[in-house]
């Protein structure tokens, strides 16, 4: 009886030795899936702070093509002001059509305002069309009002 009872003891402690034993080894599976996610947490991270860089370079962008425009918005709108002198000193028969021209030139200029006044940060793959399509436009006005001929 002692021998069994003993054997049953061993039994049991062997037993319950690799039951334990079996839970604490990881797999490698695991191992690579705490790694990946580890790495996947860090790529989270540098994205959101690529973002907030973009972001403030956008913004800055922005205002520093406000700031650019403003000036070029005053230099039109002193051309536009020294054609409309010219025109009225110039006592020709084209007159109304130079005024008229000249008018279209001015709704450019304020079109081209109101443009970059309503502009709303989209993203900065949308900012960078926005800027090189509203910059083409600005130079285009620029080179009609420096074109621009009194009949």
């Amino acid at each position: 009886m002692k021998k069994l009872v003993l054997s049953l003891a061993v039994v049991a402690f062997l037993a319950g030795t690799i039951s334990t034993s079996f839970g604490q080894v990881p797999d490698k599976q695991s191992v690579k899936a705490r790694e990946n996610l580890k790495e996947e947490k860090k790529d989270v991270v540098v994205a959101k702070q690529d973002l907030k860089i973009a972001q403030k370079d956008s913004v800055s962008e922005y205002q520093k093509l406000t700031k650019e425009s403003e000036i070029k918005f005053k230099s039109n709108e002193k051309s536009i002001a020294d054609l409309r002198v010219a025109i009225t000193k110039n006592n020709s028969k084209e007159q109304a059509t130079d005024q008229k021209k000249v008018s279209l030139l001015e709704d450019k200029n304020n079109s081209l305002k109101k443009e970059l006044a309503d502009y709303k940060e989209l993203g900065q793959t949308q900012f960078k069309t926005f800027k090189t399509e509203y910059n083409r436009d600005q130079d285009q006005l620029a080179k009609e009002l420096k074109d621009f001929k009194i009949l």
